[in-house]
């Protein structure tokens, strides 16, 4: 085949599957992995591929390099190819191929004028990765850029001609020193390129790898030492998936729109509202066997006795076992006919006892509403105004608690006093316990 052939027919071939890719992908099938899931694993997709390729041998490489001809010729290769897709980024690809090498020199000074290298069979496993798509929002692309990278080994017959016309076929001469017919040497392919969906079966594939031989005998010529010579092969081929119908391809399902796509997924919606329902059911239920309606700390449910006396000490079921004593320690207010709330010494956090007087003033004023003054007080130890501080917290602690339990906080003032108004005498701890107190008063 002259060249001028080949190159037609390289670029008719080309174009025609370009315009058929072209048509399929404008056609916009309906994507095929609807049933397909982020997290489903690789069994809910097609991972095998077989592909046929060919394209143009040549012994130059687009990364430059000396090369031991000036001329390099045009001519055909062919092969095939298996792929394992292992993830939705990266596969094992297994490739073969054949074709012819050749070139001439117009250099001075070199014995040889021209070469042409037979390539029985070229074999190597290179990893393929997808590193971009030009449709990305997508739930299956229809054009994927891609790398490779490997290791394969070729065996190879080159025929040099010299300067003077001698001949030299190094398959005659293995055989006539009784070595194996070719020439056998490892290669590094390294290449990327550009696949198309054709279909959901079939892309179109045009790639370009650049052949690094572990050696400088692949054109018959040592002209400089040490070198390494290289090929490069530029191909266009079909890709078949292979595997069920029912499935889709994992080399173009886009994981990122998938996950997307399943957000948008009306019934995951529907199951998310179904899950904040049950949720919310939980926690009613939660909150009514807490429920505890005289604030005795037993949940209603467990009360045997459902009306205890405020104050009362009650067992595990609920019963009084102590009626409240009408104490010195325990100040009602006139205006509230609530208790006062009682503090320890140089504190402004609350007891537990005094969440069920709380409770009730809440309960009160979320029910019949209007407003209450919270006065804070404090004992004689200290200074004046760090007391005064000390009460304003005190009065700051009730408010949270009433408008973490649902009181508006508007309807919650507060006031601090400091020690200057005591209920008992100072010069006791008995007198100086009640004086560390919070008092409540409806307005």
């Amino acid at each position: 085949m002259n060249y001028s052939t080949l190159k037609k027919s390289v670029a008719a071939s080309l174009v025609a599957l370009v315009g058929v890719s072209s048509l399929a992908i404008a056609q916009d099938a309906p994507a095929t992995s609807s049933s397909a899931k982020v997290f489903g694993g690789r069994a809910q997709y097609r991972t095998w591929s077989l592909g046929v390729n060919a394209g143009v041998l040549a012994p130059v490489v687009v990364t430059g390099g000396t090369n031991d001809y000036s001329n390099w010729d045009v001519n055909l290769g062919y092969g095939i190819s298996l792929r394992k897709q292992l993830g939705h980024a990266f596969g094992l690809e297994g490739n073969v191929f054949r074709g012819k090498v050749s070139g001439n020199n117009e250099k001075a000074g070199l014995t040889n004028s021209k070469f042409e290298t037979e390539i029985q069979y070229s074999v190597d496993l290179r990893g393929v990765v997808n590193v971009a798509t030009v449709d990305f929002l997508r739930r299956e692309n229809s054009v994927n850029f891609f790398v490779t990278a490997g290791y394969g080994v070729a065996a190879y017959n080159p025929i040099v001609t010299a300067q003077n016309g001698v001949v030299t076929n190094y398959k005659t001469v293995k055989e006539a020193a009784g070595g194996d017919s070719y020439v056998k040497q490892a290669y590094i392919p390294v290449g990327a390129g550009i696949k198309f969906k054709v279909s959901d079966r079939v892309s179109f594939n045009l790639a370009y790898t650049m052949n690094f031989v572990d050696g400088d005998n692949f054109d018959g010529t040592v002209a400089k030492t040490p070198s390494k010579d290289k090929f490069s092969y530029s191909s266009a081929g079909l890709e078949f998936s292979l595997g069920s119908k029912a499935k889709p391809n994992l080399d173009w399902v886009n994981p990122l729109a998938l996950m997307y796509d399943e957000l948008k997924d009306p019934s995951l919606r529907q199951e998310v509202e179904a899950l904040k329902n049950r949720v919310a059911n939980v926690e009613k239920s939660v909150d009514d066997l807490k429920k505890d309606s005289d604030g005795d700390g037993v949940a209603d449910m467990f009360d045997k006795e459902p009306n205890s006396a405020p104050g009362a000490v009650v067992d595990g079921s609920g019963r009084t076992i102590k009626f409240p004593e009408p104490a010195a320690t325990t100040v009602v207010s006139d205006k509230t006919g609530f208790e006062t709330i009682g503090f320890e010494f140089n504190s402004s956090v609350l007891k537990t006892e005094s969440y069920p007087t709380l409770d009730k003033l809440s309960s009160v004023l979320r029910e019949n509403g209007g407003k209450v003054t919270v006065n804070g007080h404090a004992s004689s130890e200290g200074t004046a105004a760090y007391n005064l501080k000390l009460s304003k917290d005190r009065a700051n602690s009730v408010k949270t608690y009433l408008v973490n339990s649902g009181v508006s906080a508007s309807s919650v003032a507060t006031k601090g006093f400091g020690e200057t108004k005591p209920i008992a005498s100072n010069d006791t701890e008995e007198g100086r316990i009640q004086n560390r107190r919070v008092e409540t008063s409806r307005n």
